[in-house]
């Protein structure tokens, strides 16, 4: 006796639905490094976003992974590529640098392992989807800042990050186009020095000018973490800290914050790290599970300064929830 259609089409659809909820996911996260506060921030959300996936009956793994230093090409392409090899559903990157994580994204999409990019682009349009802060807009904010402070005129000095990083590099373009177009009464004594991947380089790189242009130099610009805390050492090691020099910085952390509070950074542009890690999550689950998502996403960018950063606003962006995540 043949079964009706209707209970045929039923059991096809159980089955489906059923092989769909048993499905299992393991998403590997990759970020530039795993010292810094900022990528703790990252893990954070990529955190959230795989507690949330799981409330919904999904049977998804996150795996952080990554470079100690954020200048080790080599560790990161040989983390991307293990990964590859163990057939992860899939990777959330945030490439070190532009050029040298390319071929490692190609082979992961030719492998059938979609790649998210997170923080910091790609020479390549190869991935699924690009989300970060519009760094070019944050360099921007951090000028107009700083350009005021001086009342219009004066010294600065851009202490550049690493070559290679595409995030800073724009925030560095950013940083410059302001200062070039509104601000043409303040001289630039140097913008081609790089501070290195840790805060002991930066710090060493911001003695190294300072014993240069301290006599010279009233205002600082540091466009990410570790440059921010290393120039805030450097200029209260020779006592201009403050605010006798301004100093404006990039991104949210401990010591960036303290700071802030101190009175020796006058400003510091903030991202939204964990913001980046959770959609980096859920941009990929929605692609493996046959979801439109979109090329490119910017997470916002956010000033905050002495007078702004007990606002709820900047709170939620220098105090994020990292206990809640990752303890």
């Amino acid at each position: 006796m043949k079964s009706p259609a209707w209970i045929c089409l039923w059991i096809a659809t159980f089955c489906i639905s059923s092989l769909a909820a048993a499905e299992k996911y393991t998403i590997a996260v990759i970020p530039k490094g795993t010292t810094h506060e900022f990528w703790k921030s990252i893990n954070a959300g990529a955190v959230k976003a795989q507690r949330e996936l799981q409330a919904q009956g999904l049977d998804v793994s996150v795996i952080w992974k990554g470079p100690l230093r954020e200048d080790d090409r080599d560790q990161q392409i040989q983390v991307v590529e293990n990964f590859i090899s163990r057939r992860v559903s899939g990777i959330v990157l945030a490439p070190l640098d532009s050029k040298a994580l390319v071929r490692p994204v190609n082979t992961a999409m030719r492998a059938k392992v979609p790649v998210v990019v997170i923080d910091s682009g790609l020479k390549s349009d190869a991935y699924v989807s690009y989300i970060a802060t519009d760094n070019f807009k944050g360099g921007q904010l951090g000028a107009e800042h700083l350009g005021k402070l001086l009342g219009g005129k004066g010294n600065v000095i851009l202490l550049r990050y690493a070559v290679g990083s595409a995030s800073t590099e724009e925030r560095e373009a950013g940083f410059l186009d302001v200062m070039k177009t509104k601000f043409p009464m303040i001289k630039i004594l140097s913008s081609d020095q790089y501070a290195g991947a840790t805060r002991e380089t930066a710090y060493q790189a911001g003695q190294n000018l300072l014993n240069r242009y301290g006599k010279e130099v009233e205002g600082m610009f540091a466009p990410c973490e570790p440059v921010t805390i290393g120039l805030t050492m450097a200029l209260r090691n020779i006592g201009k800290a403050g605010g006798q020099v301004k100093l404006v910085g990039f991104d949210s952390g401990t010591q960036s914050v303290e700071a802030l509070k101190r009175g020796d950074l006058q400003g510091l542009v903030v991202q939204h790290p964990v913001k980046m890690g959770y959609l980096g999550v859920m941009t990929l689950m929605d692609h493996l599970r046959g979801k439109q998502v979109l090329k490119q996403i910017d997470t916002g960018v956010r000033l905050v300064t002495p007078q702004n950063m007990d606002s709820p606003e900047s709170k939620e962006l220098i105090y994020p929830p990292l206990d809640q995540y990752l303890k």
